[in-house]
């Protein structure tokens, strides 16, 4: 069983810049490939970035492959979304996942989320 915990999410301004983390614990995290979704008040949950389990191939969605950056550690199990020139219409509840295989956009090949962490985006 992995558990994944998201911190970073906060209120910003437009324009600004955001690092989320993930934590994961309970697997082997090299093991893993790591994904990241946003699901805005209703709206459907959307992929954004995806990396697998060595870092060396990652995956962005169109509509925001210019503006995030994924990475991780996996020294200390932790997958990162760097996002900057954020938007008023970035605001969303952002998830990070985790699969055993790799198929970075479908929400159904992950196994395992995490709780989510907001992101706001107003001035």
């Amino acid at each position: 069983q992995v558990h994944l915990v998201e911190f970073g999410g906060g209120l910003v301004q437009p324009g600004a810049s955001l690092r989320l983390s993930c934590a994961a614990s309970g697997g082997t995290f090299s093991n893993l490939a790591m994904g990241w979704f946003r699901q805005a008040p209703g709206k459907e949950r959307e992929f954004v970035a995806g990396i697998t389990g060595v870092g060396r191939d990652t995956y962005y969605a169109n509509s925001m492959k210019d503006r995030v950056t994924v990475s991780r550690d996996n020294g200390k199990s932790i997958v990162y979304l760097q996002m900057s020139g954020l938007k008023p219409e970035d605001t969303a509840v952002y998830y990070c996942a985790a699969a055993t295989a790799w198929a970075p956009r479908l929400a159904l090949n992950y196994d395992y989320w995490g709780q989510g962490t907001q992101v706001t985006v107003s001035s």
